[in-house]
């Protein structure tokens, strides 16, 4: 039997609109689908009928074991001739460790395409009024992993170039740790007063944004609550919001 094909979908921020026709196009012709907690389920409604859908939601802190077994799924519906779509949220190559599936199908032989999705540090803070870039406030944009603490030896990131090398920067997976994030900032040269947006399911119909500086988000975000999923944003660009915002 000849292999089938993997597609790896980029699913986009939460809108379910935010899909490229691509990634549609991939889910209307897959026979089995194997979709992540953060791609919009309602993007499910283009699938067959008699699609197989398979739930992949991968909590914080549970990675490993649901990695290795989606890794397993993708190379055995592919060689029973199937195509697959694997709808990740956002775009499979930012934080979504789409190359190592992409590794994984390699090794076995299977042909597979990655369908780029836009991805949430961008999107968010577009819809909260937020440009990532901006000609008098911003000429550079980093995205960065936010979830690495010292304590537990995940912390790799370039404090001092991050703090004075990068206009804006959005982290992701990083509410919880948010005193950490504004500490090291703050004590590698970063201003005490850069302003800092959190934005909480950004794109969907429960987006909510709050803002401060690096010297006071903490409290705030303690004060509204704010949880996981959220995209940490800081950088001047930030005070550009009061201007357009124009989704909340």
């Amino acid at each position: 039997m000849t292999a089938g094909k993997v597609f790896l979908v980029g699913a986009g921020p939460g809108d379910p609109k935010l899909i490229t026709v691509y990634g549609v196009e991939c889910i209307q012709q897959s026979d089995v689908i194997l979709y992540d907690r953060l791609a919009n389920e309602k993007l499910l409604e283009y699938a067959k009928a008699d699609a197989e859908l398979i739930f992949c939601g991968k909590l914080p802190g549970k990675h490993g074991v649901i990695q290795d077994k989606i890794h397993s799924l993708l190379v055995e519906h592919a060689l029973a001739g199937k195509t697959v779509t694997r709808l990740k949220g956002g775009d499979p190559f930012v934080f979504g460790r789409g190359a190592e599936e992409a590794q994984f199908l390699v090794q076995h032989g299977i042909p597979f395409e990655v369908v780029p999705g836009i991805t949430s540090g961008i999107a968010a803070p577009a819809y909260a009024g937020i440009p990532v870039t901006h000609r008098d406030h911003a000429t550079s944009f980093a995205i960065v992993t936010g979830h690495g603490r010292e304590e537990k030896g995940q912390d790799f990131l370039n404090w001092p170039a991050l703090a004075t090398g990068i206009d804006t920067i959005a982290f992701y997976m990083g509410v919880g740790n948010l005193p950490y994030i504004c500490e090291q900032l703050i004590k590698h040269g970063r201003n005490p007063h850069t302003q800092v947006a959190l934005i909480e399911w950004g794109t969907t119909e429960k987006q909510r944004t709050v803002t401060g500086t690096l010297e006071d988000i903490v409290t705030i975000a303690e004060t509204a609550k704010v949880a996981h999923p959220a995209i940490v944003l800081i950088g001047d660009v930030v005070g550009v919001r009061e201007a357009i915002r124009w989704f909340e």
